[in-house]
C-alpha cells in the first residue's frame, strides 16, 4: 500500500511531508481543492478584520474615556482588546497567502507568525487573569489581590511572557519553497523539531490555561451556591468570553497535535486519507481561530448594559459634533453667498 503512505525526508533541515507528484491522489491536490472557495475565504477574513478593527477600537476608546483603568477587570479587558487588535494586523497577510501563496518574504513571515503567536498567548493569558480576578473577588473578597491597585504591573508581565512564548514561532519561521511547486512559497516552520515543539508548547499552554479557568469557575459556582448570592454581570461576561475562546482555539490545537503524530510516523496518521482530512481540518480550524479576534468586543458590548450606554453616549457625541460642523459650514456658505 505504497500509495497510501506519506513519505518524509529532511533536506537542509527543511521538512516536507508529501506523496510523490505522479500519484493521482497527492496531498497537494487536496490543498488545491480549496481553490473554488478561496474567494469566500478571502471575503470571510476581510469581514473578520473589519469587525475586529471596529469592535476592538470601540472597546479601547470606551474603556479609555469612560472607565477606570485602575480597576483590574477594566485593565485586563483593555489589554484583551489590544491583544485582539494586534492579532488582527496579521490576518490580511494570511488572507493574501491563500490567493497568491506567500509573497512577503522571510521578515514578514517571521513578523506575522510573531503577531499570531503573541495574539494567541496574550488573549488566553488575559482571559485567565480575568477568571482569576473573578474567582478571588467572589471566593476571597478580603484578600490582598482585591486591594491591589498596581494594575500596570500584571499586564506588563503577561505581555513579556506572551512575547517570550512567541519567540520560537518567530525564529524558526521562513518562506519555504513548496516541494511539489518550486515557484510557490509557504510561510512555515523550517524543521520537524520546531514544528513539533511549537505545537506542543501551544497545546500545553492552552490545557494549563483552561484548567486554571475551569478551576476558577467551579470555585465561583460552589461559593455562589453556598452563599446563595446573585451572579455578577461581570462574571457572566467573562464566562461567555472564556467559553467562546475555548470553542475557537481548541479545535485548532487538537488538529496541530494530531498532525505531530504524522511527524512521529504513527502508522494511522501516515495514511493519505487521514493526512488529507487533517489538512482540510487545519485550514478550517485556523479560520475559526482567526475569527476569535472580533468576538470578544461583540460579547463585551452586547452583554454589558453599562458599555452599551457608554457606546450610545459616544455615538451621540460624535454625531452631534458632525451635525454642528455641518451647520457651521452651512452658515459660512450662506454668509459668503449674500
Amino acid at each position: 500500500m505504497e500509495n497510501d503512505t506519506i513519505y518524509e525526508y529532511e533536506d537542509n533541515y527543511y521538512y516536507y511531508s508529501y506523496i510523490p507528484v505522479d500519484d493521482e491522489s497527492s496531498p497537494q491536490e487536496a490543498v488545491i481543492k480549496f481553490d473554488p472557495i478561496v474567494l469566500s475565504i478571502f471575503i470571510f477574513m476581510f469581514i473578520v478584520v473589519l469587525l475586529s478593527l471596529i469592535g476592538n477600537i470601540l472597546v479601547l476608546v470606551i474603556l479609555g474615556l469612560y472607565e477606570d483603568l485602575k480597576s483590574l477587570t477594566n485593565c485586563f479587558m483593555f489589554n484583551l482588546a489590544l491583544s485582539d487588535l494586534i492579532f488582527t494586523l496579521g490576518i490580511p497577510f494570511w488572507a493574501c497567502s491563500y490567493i497568491w501563496s506567500w509573497i512577503f518574504g522571510d521578515f514578514m513571515c517571521r513578523s506575522v507568525n510573531f503577531v499570531f503567536s503573541v495574539g494567541f498567548h496574550s488573549s488566553i493569558a488575559f482571559l485567565m487573569l480575568m477568571s482569576l480576578e473573578c474567582y478571588v473577588a467572589v471566593a476571597h473578597p478580603l484578600s490582598v489581590w482585591t486591594k491591589c491597585h498596581s494594575s500596570a504591573v500584571i499586564p506588563i508581565i503577561a505581555w513579556v511572557l506572551s512575547c517570550s512564548a512567541a519567540l520560537p514561532d518567530t525564529l524558526f519561521s521562513e518562506a519555504i519553497k513548496d516541494p511539489t511547486e518550486p515557484d510557490t512559497l509557504n510561510c512555515e516552520l523550517n524543521s520537524v523539531k520546531a514544528s513539533v515543539s511549537v505545537a506542543y508548547e501551544q497545546n500545553i499552554f492552552l490545557v494549563v490555561a483552561f484548567s486554571v479557568m475551569s478551576f476558577c469557575f467551579i470555585g465561583i459556582l460552589l461559593t455562589i451556591f453556598k452563599a446563595q448570592t446573585k451572579k455578577d454581570r461581570t462574571l457572566r461576561l467573562v464566562f461567555c468570553m472564556v467559553v467562546v475562546s475555548f470553542v475557537r482555539w481548541a479545535p485548532y490545537n487538537i488538529v496541530i497535535f494530531l498532525q505531530t503524530l504524522n511527524h512521529h510516523q504513527i502508522e494511522f496518521f501516515t495514511q493519505y486519507s487521514v493526512f488529507a482530512q487533517l489538512n482540510y481540518a487545519f485550514h478550517i480550524c485556523r479560520l475559526l481561530a482567526f475569527s476569535h479576534c472580533y468576538v470578544n468586543p461583540v460579547i463585551y458590548i452586547f452583554a454589558s448594559t453599562k458599555i452599551r450606554n457608554h457606546l450610545k453616549a459616544l455615538l451621540q457625541k460624535m454625531f452631534q459634533r458632525q451635525m454642528n460642523t455641518e451647520f457651521y459650514q452651512a452658515e459660512i456658505y450662506s454668509d459668503s453667498s449674500m
